[in-house]
């Protein structure tokens, strides 16, 4: 038995589901979850020490690869100065001020500790701001584990959203109302039907998390129009994609400027660091300046600090993010190209460091196209790579992260291990 599966049967003794996040369980693709021991630049290794390309990155945040040297030494160098002190440091200001700097719609931001926590706090500030109770979703967009927010679609538009979680109360979940993304229609229908009561609209500008699907440009700036016209708070949900699709996340893409922010992954640099940001009048509303209440122990924490201020000075290099979106768009032009060589239906997508995989013949644009793909494909395909030592997403439903140290020869080596992996589901 390998260590993986003796590690995995230990953790399942005292961990629900032998796991601390559900899609690391491998339960969609079947199989032993891999336990991971190191990594170092585009790789990582496995308890049986097998080498894997990496392609999740922590899920985004390692934009520069593991363990990069500069990073590490900005961890290193305020660790002997304490780990958490519960008191502001020069560091939360210097971090504050980068992110002002590098998103324009950010005015101000408060630090907090994981994307739920940003997602969560945006919400009841825009609640506090607004004095409205509901909120417009978008199916298929995750935007964290807050009960507002784990409801899905109705049977239609003027029926209550369903929690997709037990205790999630139905009292919560009424206030939700929950869209299809980049429905412009649906969209202008439920402003109709329900203005005066929004107080808020959250969106991934570019989703991640049902695989990679841009919004179109339509559907953004209709947003913007809709909760300007009818004074709702749009809130760019850019925990994923901030930083990932361009130096000024998705809105600089689009061009487009929402009410308030949230932010994740990249700016902690791989430690559990987030925040939400935006107009300084909205800000205004939050303790201890106004009344809507939000606080953390480890918002701000020293260590996650630097390593997330360390990451967001080096990816302002000159180059950078074309570098990094010619990588990724080599990886799927490759991959797209494998797979027509088998002639197995597939398709994929890029944006910046984000790239979506799909077992179907076109680019999907919304969660109900996204579940037409072939799983079962995908999952012979997931562990064809894994055990060509290429680590994909466990899940058809997740977007895949390209680094900067994801070179030439990474790149090669993961378009030959498809080549075969698409031979095999071909034959």
């Amino acid at each position: 038995m390998s260590k993986n599966q003796v590690l995995f049967e230990r953790a399942q003794r005292t961990i629900p589901g032998g796991v601390n996040s559900p899609v690391r369980a491998f339960r969609s693709v079947g199989g032993t979850p891999r336990f991971i021991e190191r990594a170092e630049g585009a790789y990582f290794w496995d308890a049986d020490g097998k080498r894997y390309i990496d392609y999740i990155g922590s899920w985004g945040p390692m934009i520069l690869g593991h363990v990069h040297p500069e990073v590490l030494d900005a961890v290193q160098r305020v660790l002997a100065n304490g780990f958490s002190f519960g008191a502001p440091t020069e560091a939360e200001i210097e971090i504050a001020e980068e992110i002002c700097k590098l998103v324009p719609s950010i005015e101000q931001v408060r630090m907090v500790s994981s994307g739920t926590e940003a997602t969560m706090s945006a919400l009841r500030l825009a609640r506090g701001f607004t004095n409205r109770s509901r909120i417009i979703k978008f199916e298929g967009c995750y935007h964290g584990h807050a009960d507002s927010l784990l409801v899905k679609a109705g049977s239609g538009l003027l029926t209550f959203g369903n929690p997709t979680s037990a205790g999630v109360p139905a009292d919560i979940a009424k206030h939700t109302t929950v869209l299809e993304y980049n429905n412009v229609e649906q969209l202008d229908e439920a402003f109709r039907a329900f203005g005066s009561e929004i107080a808020s609209v959250i969106v991934e500008p570019v989703a991640g998390n049902m695989n990679l699907v841009r919004a179109t440009p339509e559907f953004l700036n209709a947003l913007r129009e809709r909760c300007s016209e009818y004074g709702a708070v749009l809130i760019f949900d850019e925990v994923m994609c901030g930083f990932r699709v361009a130096l000024g996340g998705a809105q600089e893409v689009y061009g487009i400027k929402p009410d308030l922010t949230c932010l994740g992954k990249v700016i902690g640099g791989g430690m559990p660091a987030a925040a939400f940001g935006g107009r300084r009048d909205i800000m205004a509303h939050l303790a201890p300046l106004g009344g809507v209440y939000q606080a953390g122990t480890l918002s701000g924490n020293p260590i996650a600090v630097a390593a997330g201020l360390k990451t967001l000075q080096l990816i302002q290099r000159r180059g950078f993010y074309d570098d990094l979106a010619k990588q990724t768009r080599k990886l799927v032009d490759g991959l797209t190209a494998a797979a027509r060589e088998a002639k197995v239906p597939f398709s994929a997508d890029s944006i910046g460091g984000m790239f979506g995989l799909y077992f179907m013949d076109s680019v999907p644009g919304s969660f109900a196209q996204i579940q037409q793909g072939d799983t079962k494909r995908f999952n012979a395909f997931f562990h064809a790579m894994l055990d060509a030592g290429v680590y994909f997403a466990p899940s058809a439903f997740e977007a895949g992260f390209v680094s900067s140290a994801h070179d030439d020869a990474v790149i090669d080596a993961t378009i030959d291990a498809a080549r075969r992996a698409f031979a095999s589901l071909a034959a």
